[in-house]
């Protein structure tokens, strides 16, 4: 039952963000944060990750939809088992964040994208990030690492 709430926990938090930026904030406007650490952008990404398949947007949302069936079907034998609290947390965030991105996907034709970082690489600074893309990338991570150790 906590890894249900985690996951709806994700994806209700950012999709009440994505709402706020999209009535409060203009697109491509940079408003600094944390003394300029943080920078509020609102971006209308129609690809994955840095544009990718951006020209294939039918198709990146097939891939996204199957890679979700499978963390959900994967998730629900994992959930049968006792312990694996790592593991569980981490596929919960990866559903939450994963699905809130898909819902936007499909009803949107695109992901709400509205902050990047303004520290660490270039490369970095260039990505604009959701909360949900932060959730997939640490329940990976968990996931992994819980695998590891089980």
């Amino acid at each position: 039952m906590v890894y249900a709430i985690i996951a709806g926990g994700v994806f209700l938090s950012d999709l009440i963000l994505k709402r706020y930026m999209d009535k409060k904030y203009a697109r491509k406007v940079r408003h600094p944060r944390l003394g300029g650490r943080i920078v509020l952008e609102k971006y209308y990404n129609k690809g994955a990750a840095l544009n990718f398949m951006v020209k294939r947007p039918n198709l990146l949302r097939i891939i996204h939809t199957v890679i979700l069936v499978v963390v959900g079907v994967f998730s629900y034998f994992l959930m049968r088992l006792s312990g694996h609290a790592l593991e569980k947390t981490g596929v919960a965030l990866l559903l939450g964040g994963g699905l809130n991105n898909l819902y936007d996907r499909y009803t949107k034709g695109h992901v709400v994208d509205y902050f990047h970082l303004n520290f660490g690489p270039k490369w970095l600074r260039a990505i604009v990030f959701n909360i949900s893309d932060f959730c997939i990338f640490i329940g990976a991570l968990l996931a992994v690492a819980g695998s590891e150790v089980s």
